[in-house]
Order: C-alpha cells, then sequence, then structure tokens
C-alpha cells in the first residue's frame, strides 16, 4: 500500500508514524508513506497556502491551488508505480465519523491521500479533489494531522502480514461488533485477583463460550448501542439473555446491601 499525506507541517510524521507497527510495516516493505508540504507547491512569492475568506469571517482558509498541484503531483508519482488514483481523504468535522469498518475499506485500498486541513478550513473547491471526508468525532483539533495519524495507524495494522499474529486483528474491539473480552496472563494469581478458572482448564469450547459471553457482557455494560446494531446469532442471543438476568441479580444484591 502507498499512503500519500499533504500537510503543512510534514516533521510531525517524521517520528511516531515510523515506530511501532507503521514503521516496521515500512520497514517490511508492506506500506510506502510519502508526505509532501504542499506549501512548497505554492506560486506565491512569499510561499503562502491561506488568505481571507470572500464575503468576510473569521480566521484564514487554505488556497486551493496548493493543495491542487501538490496531490497532482503525487498521484503522478503513485501512477508511475502503476498505482490507481485511489480515495483522496479529506480530514474535516462534517465528514463521516471514522470508525472499524471505515478503516477495513481503507485497508482494502492499493493508494490513500490524506489532505491535512489547517488553520479556519479549507476553500471549498478543494472538496471536488475529494473521495471521502472523514472526522475523529465532534471535538476541534487545531490541524488535521493527529486525526490523520489515528486513521493510518489503524488502517495500517490491518494489512496483511503486518501484525505479527494474523488473528490479532480481528479479534480486536470492534472488529467483530463488539467489544473485546476480558484477557489475563501470568500469573494465575496476583494479589489475591485470580484469572478465572475456564482459561486455565484446557477445554477450548468452553474458553470459546466464555470469551464470547464476556465479550457480549462488557458491550452490554459499556456499549450497549452497540449491540443494537448486531445480527446476533441463536448462541449469542441466549448468551447475552444470560448476561442480562446475571446482571439485573447483581444490582438487586448491591441494591439489598
Amino acid at each position: 500500500m502507498r499512503i500519500d499525506v499533504l500537510s503543512l507541517f510534514p516533521d510531525m510524521f517524521s517520528g511516531p508514524m515510523h515506530d511501532s507497527i507503521v514503521g516496521k510495516a515500512i520497514e517490511n516493505g508492506h506500506l510506502t508513506m510519502p508526505v509532501t508540504n504542499f506549501r512548497d507547491y505554492s506560486t506565491n512569492k512569499h510561499g503562502n497556502v491561506d488568505d481571507y475568506p470572500f464575503g468576510g469571517g473569521a480566521g484564514m482558509l487554505l488556497q486551493p491551488q496548493p493543495i491542487f498541484d501538490a496531490l497532482a503531483a503525487t498521484q503522478e508519482q503513485a501512477a508511475a508505480e502503476g498505482l490507481p488514483k485511489g480515495r483522496v481523504i479529506l480530514t474535516d468535522p462534517a465528514g463521516v465519523t471514522f470508525d472499524q469498518h471505515v478503516a477495513e475499506t481503507f485497508a482494502h485500498e492499493e493508494h490513500l491521500t490524506f489532505l491535512c486541513g489547517h488553520y479556519e478550513g479549507y476553500d471549498e473547491r478543494i472538496r471536488s479533489l475529494v473521495t471521502d471526508e472523514v472526522s475523529l468525532g465532534d471535538f476541534v483539533l487545531t490541524g488535521g494531522e493527529l486525526p490523520t495519524m489515528v486513521m493510518i495507524d489503524a488502517t495500517v495494522r490491518l494489512l496483511p502480514g503486518v501484525l505479527g499474529n494474523a488473528e490479532s486483528a480481528p479479534g480486536d474491539s470492534f472488529s467483530s461488533g463488539l467489544l473485546e473480552y476480558p484477557q489475563y496472563t501470568r500469573p494465575a494469581d496476583f494479589r489475591g485477583m485470580t484469572v478465572p478458572d475456564v482459561l486455565i482448564s484446557g477445554n477450548h469450547q468452553k474458553i470459546a463460550e466464555w470469551q464470547q459471553k464476556e465479550a457480549l457482557r462488557r458491550t452490554y455494560l459499556r456499549r450497549p448501542d452497540l449491540i443494537d446494531h448486531q445480527h446476533l446469532t441463536q448462541q449469542q442471543k441466549h448468551l447475552l439473555a444470560d448476561v442480562r438476568i446475571e446482571e439485573e441479580e447483581k444490582r438487586d444484591q448491591q441494591s439489598r446491601s
């Protein structure tokens, strides 16, 4: 996969994005990630990339010319590698909310380009370049670099061969539509806190059932909205019914104590 990033602050990507999983993906040839400073494509003698909005208003807007030209250059480079133009992603509060499904969609692409915004916003004509407008959530950041890093990290770890354990990504929270079940490692007894007996029983069928039930329990307690959007199997429905009964009994006991 090739991921192009267009940013006014390319140095922000030189450290974090070359460590851990993303760095290993680059090192192992699963990913190339050129970062382009679109200020370099400004035709303004002062290298300006922003200007006042027509009609007035607070703040400055990114001009179209530097971004149009920077994107054309990066797409030309990608084409020379035999890659398609791919998706062009604008980080914008008005976009769809980024989630695991979006990450999985991005991970199936050969080429992605992220446009990192700054200042008060974009000239509206820049939107004609993009295929996707994506937001991390209902809050405001100073620029699009941090959201872009998050989206790249979530996407790259889904690429084949990137994670050491091929089963890691499918088992993550949200990949199955549920939160991940509780996990434990040695020692089995730590300061009186013990690992559930089923996990050290060696009975793989019982372990799988426990994991499914506890994933449902954690989702039911913390993110019940996720369950509302799930197509549960019959087994999951039975397990969830047990969870609801057990949690109701716990609440009754707590109210009596």
